[in-house]
């Protein structure tokens, strides 16, 4: 019986080096239990493992088979099946080469007005899916850079502490932002921003100049479904001289922030980063001027609404619990028209 002990941790030492270092950890605790009169309790003492854990191994330990102390796979036996089916694949990978930087939760909204019930997780999974398979491509990006001027201004009029953004049009960002998506090309985005119903006017120009502010203040009081009452801009000179007196016509207020203090102006900032990720990288363009505004109208061939009514009508608005600005509004206006009818009843 010796001989034959002797015999199989020989042979469990020659064939030792093929196991994985586990493995052979564990070979180790019952050379040491054979060599040492089968005492458990001493071999758990001396390597410092538990009965139950020697125990464990002892009945899965074959010494002809030392592949048997190798680590056995957790994979489970049944797998979950998908419960998506092609039809839902091809609709979410269709709506998502449309809006390439929109998350589940967007495109789980939209597809629910497609009359496709899908929760944001199955959405979520079926992302993950092509992806894997590498049927969703990424788009190429454009590396657009953004730089801010922080100018003195000291006859700028703060906002007051007790003035509160309550209804669309109390108080709308506005803000310019830098593109340079080519050596020498440098163009002047504008984003008007309305900070409760989040409405965006959007325009692109080649200079942000008074004048140029001055003319989006036309666009932006004709294109916001609301009237305007108030304006908040940072020390810009685009928003000084000639714009300051065309708001000052319209009676319009305006707040100017404090230097260097653009997180007093995140709604826009936000929008920025929007209308940058969503719309100025995934667009293939030259960035000529003429063929940008084109572009910026009609936002790819693909595309028959312009960018700005997509923004506004479409996509759904985390901060606005999914819905879009168009739809917050309607529902805001329904609100107050059964509020009036019950005070008159």
């Amino acid at each position: 019986m010796l001989i034959r002990s002797a015999l199989v941790r020989g042979a469990a030492k020659l064939n030792a080096p093929g196991l994985s270092r586990e493995a052979g950890r564990r070979l180790k605790w019952f050379d040491h239990y054979s060599s040492h009169g089968g005492n458990a309790r001493q071999t758990c003492r001396y390597f410092g493992i538990s009965p139950q854990t020697f125990y464990r191994w002892k009945r899965r330990y074959d010494p002809k088979r030392l592949e048997s102390l190798e680590d056995r796979s957790h994979r489970p036996r049944h797998i979950r099946q998908p419960a998506y089916t092609s039809e839902e694949v091809e609709a979410v990978l269709k709506l998502r080469e449309q809006h390439p930087r929109w998350g589940k939760d967007k495109l789980a909204v939209l597809l629910r007005e497609q009359e496709q019930d899908m929760s944001a997780s199955t959405v979520g999974r079926i992302l993950l899916y092509l992806k894997q398979r590498g049927v969703l491509r990424e788009p190429i990006r454009n590396h657009v850079s953004a730089h801010k001027r922080c100018q003195s201004r000291p006859y700028a009029t703060r906002k007051p502490r007790d003035y509160n953004a309550r209804e669309a049009g109390d108080i709308v960002q506005l803000d310019t932002l830098d593109l340079r998506p080519l050596p020498g090309v440098v163009l002047k985005h504008f984003t008007a921003h309305d900070v409760v119903s989040k409405w965006d006017v959007i325009s692109v120009h080649r200079q942000a100049t008074a004048v140029t502010a001055a003319n989006f203040l036309d666009t932006l009081q004709e294109r916001m479904p609301f009237p305007v009452r108030a304006l908040q801009v940072d020390g810009g000179s685009e928003f000084q001289a000639i714009f300051e007196q065309v708001r000052q016509q319209r009676g319009i207020k305006l707040f100017v922030l404090p230097p260097c203090s653009p997180k007093l102006n995140g709604g826009v900032e936000r929008a920025h980063r929007t209308h940058t990720e969503e719309f100025y990288e995934v667009t293939d363009s030259s960035f000529d001027l003429a063929e940008i505004r084109q572009e910026l109208l009609q936002f790819m061939v693909s595309r028959v609404e312009p960018w700005e009514i997509i923004y506004n009508t479409v996509r759904p608005h985390q901060a606005l619990g999914y819905l879009t600005p168009l739809k917050f509004l309607q529902q805001k206006e329904r609100r107050q028209v059964s509020l009036i009818r019950g005070r008159c009843h």
